[in-house]
């Protein structure tokens, strides 16, 4: 779809090994890299799955790998969707994140949360733990603190994702 809709010039997918590069004559210079977000709907019932994305621009010319692998800091915007019962869009361009909800009445999406921010302190955190052994020592450690910690303290909710 989005090969076709003038608005790409390439993608990159997890269930593609190779780069997706559009038709020149549909060719724009706006990367997409889609990552499909899977097991959101252990956590939260009427939201299932979607995709997370992230928009990069790149100059003209024929799209390369390295025109994907760019700094973190060139990214125009990046989100997610999750579909369910409602479908909500989470965007951020730089300036705060915003959540959009499908009114399906008018087929528009709704702007329903403004400037999100997680909470500096809270009781539960959620992590994937699947790649832990390549985190930095510092980050095992204070993950170690909130699965056990001292003896007068509580230990912290978690949530696996």
């Amino acid at each position: 779809m989005l090969q076709a809709s003038y608005s790409t010039c390439c993608m990159v997918s997890e269930e593609n090994k190779e780069l997706i590069v559009t038709p020149k004559d549909k060719r724009t210079t706006t990367i997409w890299k889609v990552r499909l977000v899977i097991g959101w709907f252990f956590q939260v019932p009427f939201l299932t799955f979607g995709p997370e994305f992230r928009i990069r621009t790149t100059s003209e010319g024929e799209p390369t790998e390295q025109d994907v692998l760019q700094q973190g800091n060139s990214i125009v915007c990046a989100g997610y969707a999750l579909y369910g019962s409602a479908t909500l869009v989470a965007l951020s361009t730089g300036a705060g994140l915003n959540f959009f909800m499908l009114d399906p009445a008018i087929g528009e999406f709704i702007l329903v949360d403004r400037n999100v921010r997680i909470q500096q302190k809270g009781k539960i955190y959620s992590l994937n733990e699947g790649y832990a052994k390549y985190f930095h020592p510092s980050i095992n450690e204070y993950l170690k603190h909130k699965k056990h910690p001292e003896r007068s303290q509580k230990p912290e909710i978690m949530h696996q994702i």
